[in-house]
């Protein structure tokens, strides 16, 4: 679930160790110190008056301090916060009642102690399967830990690592190409493990900003930007989906390669060891630097290896960069962008028809998607509840087995030729809401995002486009939008994109404009425009309401020269609230929506949709 929309769930005091913390990181002046007093200037309160939005941006601006912040916390060595990341970040673990995540609380250490248990067994068995090379990896860095946790003994103080301890430990696992699982199993058996009161888990986690916990709901809340940070900190650089996606495309041979290296049981079933892959929290830059290669093999050989995977298994026509560092950075920035997109590929419309037929086709899959993505919900395939999880359309289909998808692509008449999901994703687009979806990427005219979302179209389309969209949503706003008298009333000189005919000779006249460059800021040409659009009409006796500017965002200065201006009754709407106006009008008590709400220079998002849930 999104940080805004969290922010907007809770109370001031459910917040108050989050917002204290932000505080915090923006007294020590950090690098966006400029963008973030432009925003707190608008309120002379201080950061809790600041509306859940601004809040977002903030922590965007500060998200590089705050993962710093969050690494000095993680230095305490057997503060088990790596256990509790570890769990926090797994895909469908954002939203979590108290009793379902005290539950995975308690598996955790248990897996753990059993883990260790098998390593420790391992390590003194003389015909274990671990390889000598493996064993002596575990021995060093493990004699190493014992002594940088136990030298403080000799000196009569208590056993602790330190933090620059900590670091060389760390660089140690490194070099000797350890998982975190490795790291965490060896740290375990020598840091004492210890089971503590959920509630103090919950807390402490809190108090350090890195979860939300409504105590009237009984429910942990993790915000997707907090997730991606918390990655990095444990040094995971994609979410296990696309690690997934990735491993899948593999051949079964080089699977059981990895696996072997990380003493994975070679009788598990080659889905099985995916997943184990997954868990034992390999690197991924490592695994495609190195684990996916045969022995002896160029490095040309590694990026052609490379370009095919992503081509032909990812669909992603070119990976930018030209060494192997670089392209992999590539992909794994690709991952994050796909991640942090609020759109799903297909419309939300057609995600739901997806989850029902699919629903009908393999009734066991519901179970399957609780038990992967460890979800509490009885029935989970539902788009909503999905999407509040991050999981989106691709992310359920790479689940399937080959078996069922080809079931359920005969079952619905789905084309057959070609890749399975993508013939799958393209079967349940439907265009017309997915353009809808995607509003504020076309008035941007972003043609790589839309691309990635499903959408081909020219470039040189993009305008006519978003004039339709911005069309379509008025007429969902109950307006009646009248080309008739807007033909009659355009000349070959002068051309409104869009007329609203509010009746008794009243108008609204709606100009859109699409831009690439950041911020919409040619006053001075679009007032002309304007202004001829204002002159026609009042010739012809008509009495202009508002004349209303759309575009993706709009700079300062276009702002404050429209404010200036004394000749129109004019306000700025930006594509974005325009799309969350429309969205909140469906809910709303209203058949038509009330244009006297467009009242403010630049139209206020917030004011209107609390209106609209009045």
């Amino acid at each position: 679930m999104k940080l805004e929309k969290i922010l907007d769930k809770l109370g001031s005091l459910e917040k108050n160790s989050f917002i204290k913390i932000i505080d915090n990181i923006i007294s020590k002046n950090p690098k966006n110190g400029k963008e973030i007093e432009k925003i707190l200037s608008s309120t002379d309160k201080g950061l809790k008056s600041v509306d859940s939005q601004n809040i977002t941006n903030i922590f965007n601006l500060i998200s590089a301090e705050f993962e710093e912040y969050i690494i000095c916390e993680f230095q305490e060595a057997n503060s088990q916060l790596d256990i509790l990341i570890d769990i926090i970040i797994r895909d469908g673990n954002c939203i979590m009642k108290q009793d379902w995540f005290s539950r995975l609380y308690e598996n955790e250490i248990k897996n753990l102690k059993n883990k260790i248990k098998t390593l420790n067994s391992e390590l003194e068995n003389e015909k274990s399967e671990l390889s000598e090379n493996r064993k002596r990896d575990f021995r060093i860095y493990k004699a190493c830990l014992t002594t940088a946790y136990t030298n403080d003994v000799g000196n009569n103080r208590e056993a602790k690592i330190t933090s620059d301890e900590l670091s060389i430990i760390l660089t140690l696992s490194k070099q000797l190409g350890l998982s975190q699982e490795d790291v965490k199993l060896i740290n375990y058996s020598i840091l004492p493990i210890r089971k503590d009161d959920i509630q103090d888990v919950i807390n402490n986690l809190k108090n350090i900003g890195v979860v939300f916990f409504s105590k009237k709901e009984n429910t942990i809340y993790v915000a997707d930007e907090m997730v991606r940070i918390l990655r990095k900190v444990r040094k995971k650089e994609v979410a296990d989906k696309f690690f997934r996606r990735t491993l899948k495309l593999l051949r079964e041979p080089i699977i059981n390669q990895i696996a072997k290296e990380h003493n994975i049981d070679k009788k598990l079933s080659n889905s099985h060891k995916i997943e184990e892959i997954i868990k034992e929290g390999i690197s991924f830059s490592d695994l495609l630097t190195y684990e996916i290669h045969k022995d002896g093999i160029t490095l040309t050989e590694k990026k052609k290896s490379l370009n095919e995977l992503c081509e032909k298994g990812l669909n992603i026509s070119s990976l930018k960069g030209s060494t192997l560092e670089e392209k992999i950075s590539s992909l794994i920035d690709y991952f994050e962008n796909i991640e942090k997109d609020e759109k799903v590929g297909i419309s939300i419309d057609g995600f739901s028809k997806m989850l029902s037929e699919l629903n009908d086709s393999l009734p066991k899959l519901n179970r399957e998607l609780k038990i992967q993505f460890e979800l509490q919900e009885e029935f989970v395939l539902n788009a909503e509840l999905l999407l509040d999880y991050n999981i989106k359309p691709r992310d359920i289909l790479d689940l399937i087995p080959k078996h069922d998808l080809i079931k359920f692509i005969k079952e619905n008449g789905i084309k057959q030729r070609g890749e399975d999901i993508l013939n799958i994703l393209e079967h349940y687009k439907d265009v017309e809401n997915l353009y809808l979806e995607n509003y504020v990427n076309v008035g941007y005219r972003n043609l790589n995002l839309l691309k990635e979302n499903g959408i081909s179209i020219k470039e040189s389309e993009l305008g006519l486009k978003f004039e339709e969209l911005t069309e379509t949503i008025f007429k969902a706003l109950g307006f009646n939008v009248d080309n008739n008298l807007k033909m009659q009333l355009n000349t070959q000189k002068d051309m409104m994109d869009i007329l609203l005919n509010l009746g008794n000779n009243e108008i609204i006249i709606v100009e859109c404009k699409t831009i690439k460059e950041k911020g919409y800021n040619k006053f001075s040409t679009v007032s002309r425009q304007l202004k001829s659009y204002q002159n026609v009409a009042l010739k012809n006796n008509f009495r202009i309401v508002k004349i209303l500017l759309i575009a993706p965002e709009f700079s300062d200065d276009f702002v404050s020269d429209c404010g200036m201006d004394t000749e129109m009754n004019i306000s700025l709407l930006t594509a974005s609230t325009l799309s969350k106006i429309n969205e909140s009008f469906k809910t709303s008590k209203y058949q038509e929506f009330p244009h006297v709400l467009f009242r403010d220079i630049v139209i206020n998002e917030e004011r209107i949709v609390k209106a609209l849930s009045k």
